[in-house]
């Protein structure tokens, strides 16, 4: 019986009598009765009302497939009883006699109940501990096929349904069905438009029509995307680079050769950075040849023998080194780049700037990931000093909220001198260290073609730590990587860098 046939059956049934019980109505039309469901369902849906119902729960015990079987042949603990002689038998043997499941399920089960023992010895045995025995089990299984369970006790019950799995507890609803609000013999359609046909012949006076759904706020909240912590605190750090005059540069390339990586910044070959413990070498492909023979030479001398006032490292620069393929450990690859560009085009003065991710073989910690993003800016220009290295950096980190810095000598490879930043961070009311910097060496510059009275101020630090003490996150695996919850990306707040007034970032530099 079809759809429309079902529900002429059931309106007429019910034009006929006060209700009308779901199963025997399916049973009557021939049909499933979840089929009848479906139609109740939708004959009382909201706007037809045309039926109502009242269910009835129901409920009974049903036996497995496996269940069924232990009726015949007797519970698994039994066949595994009936497969040990009285004398005993090699556990290998019993396993033979039977199948998996009794030599597995039922033995342990007979184990249990203190019907069967195994003897441990060189070679395993089994025996009974019982002469005869009584299989409760399968008269468990009998009465409850019968639909007798009165009889099981309540634990033994719960065992075979919930730890057996032997008994399965079936639910089902049935439904008395009476008329409702709008019954009528013969549900009519309504309308979803009135048609111009509709008009012109008057038939719209007989008709019924949908209701308008134009309620404010109906429907589902059009979805919209959200910005993750990261590249909140990244579109600041990008404004406060662009206020100060500064051009992006081009950081798509995560995939760098140890020429750019390391020997453009005179990073010695036997440096420990490095090493495969704290760099990520690429197998496919594994090298890469695509530095300029001229530029390749003059940083092979550099290295082996120095010169513009420096001696070099003294040893024997290997080009197969050079061209190793590796994931980029910093954005001064970057840097390199785009300073042997700007001498080779003809050197006039710029600011570059770079925020975009790197990669260290680091031991992952609550501070620490083997991949991570680097805030870079690079100045370049004639007579530049240390002294406006620290002006531009007090700029910088005013504009951060930062206006108390201190400096500490350190050791960087490409640079000298070199300088760890702190600063008095106004949301931790403490010191912290907030970056390093320097000015890039002679012997990095020169051979990229730089005049000799210009020189390069740079300094850097990361993403990750000023978003994580903006955003109180203690964990950097809670602010990046698959343990990041969806909910604090919608829900995280606006990200305040960046927000003081010019006026003010330089009446804070000056005092």
């Amino acid at each position: 019986m079809d759809d429309a046939s079902l529900e002429r059956a059931l309106l007429q049934a019910l034009s006929k009598a006060d209700g009308v019980q779901s199963v025997e109505f399916a049973g009557t039309c021939g049909v499933e009765h979840k089929k009848v469901i479906g139609l109740i369902k939708s004959l009382e849906a909201g706007g037809v009302e045309m039926v109502v119902s009242t269910a009835t729960d129901h409920s009974k015990l049903a036996l497995t497939p496996e269940a069924t079987s232990y009726i015949t042949a007797g519970s698994p603990e039994a066949q595994a009883f009936a497969a040990v002689p009285a004398e005993g038998c090699t556990l290998a043997a019993f396993k033979a006699a039977v199948d998996a499941t009794i030599s597995e399920v039922g033995f342990k089960q007979a184990m249990q109940v203190k019907w069967l023992g195994m003897v441990k010895g060189a070679e395993p045995r089994v025996e009974r501990k019982v002469a005869a025995i009584e299989d409760v089990a399968r008269a468990y299984l009998a009465a409850i096929a019968a639909g007798d369970a009165s009889g099981v006790p309540a634990k033994e019950l719960d065992v075979l349904i919930k730890k057996r799995k032997l008994v399965k507890q079936e639910t089902w609803k049935t439904y008395n069905i009476a008329k409702g609000l709008n019954f009528a013999p013969e549900r009519k359609k309504a309308h979803a438009d009135l048609t111009k046909e509709m008009l012109a012949d008057g038939s719209w006076r007989g008709e019924s029509f949908k209701a308008y759904n134009l309620v404010p706020g109906a429907g589902a909240p059009p979805a919209g995307g959200h910005q993750h912590p990261l590249l909140k605190v990244r579109q600041q750090f990008r404004e406060i680079f662009l206020q100060l005059g500064f051009a992006e540069m081009p950081t798509n390339n995560f995939v760098e050769s140890g020429f750019w990586n390391f020997d453009t910044l005179i990073q010695p070959q036997m440096h420990p950075a490095r090493d495969a413990h704290d760099t990520f070498f690429l197998k496919t492909p594994e090298r890469a040849h695509k530095a300029p023979e001229d530029y390749v030479e003059r940083v092979r001398t550099m290295h082996e023998s120095g010169g513009h006032g420096s001696i070099g490292h003294q040893y024997a620069w290997k080009r197969a080194e050079a061209d190793k393929n590796i994931l980029r450990t910093h954005t001064t690859a970057v840097s390199a780049r785009c300073l042997h560009k700007l001498a080779q085009d003809g050197f006039k003065p710029a600011r570059f700037f770079s925020i975009d991710r790197v990669f260290r073989n680091e031991a992952v910690d609550r501070t620490h990931l083997a991949e991570f993003h680097q805030v870079e800016g690079v100045i370049c220009d004639v007579g530049l000093t240390l002294g406006d290295l620290v002006g531009v950096l007090h700029q910088f980190f005013a504009r951060l909220g930062m206006t108390k810095l201190r400096f500490k000598p350190a050791f960087n490879p490409y640079t000298e001198p070199s300088m760890e930043i702190f600063a008095y961070h106004p949301m931790l009311k403490k010191w912290v260290e907030v970056g390093n910097s320097g000015m890039f060496r002679p012997e990095m510059l020169r051979p990229m073609g730089m005049p000799e009275d210009v020189n390069v101020i740079a300094w850097g630090l990361s993403l990750e730590r000023p978003t994580m003490i903006m955003y109180g996150i203690d964990n950097i695996r809670d602010l990046f990587g698959s343990k990041m919850q969806v909910s604090a990306v919608k829900n995280n707040p606006f990200c305040k860098l960046g927000m003081i007034e010019q006026t003010e970032t330089v009446k804070m530099t000056t005092e």
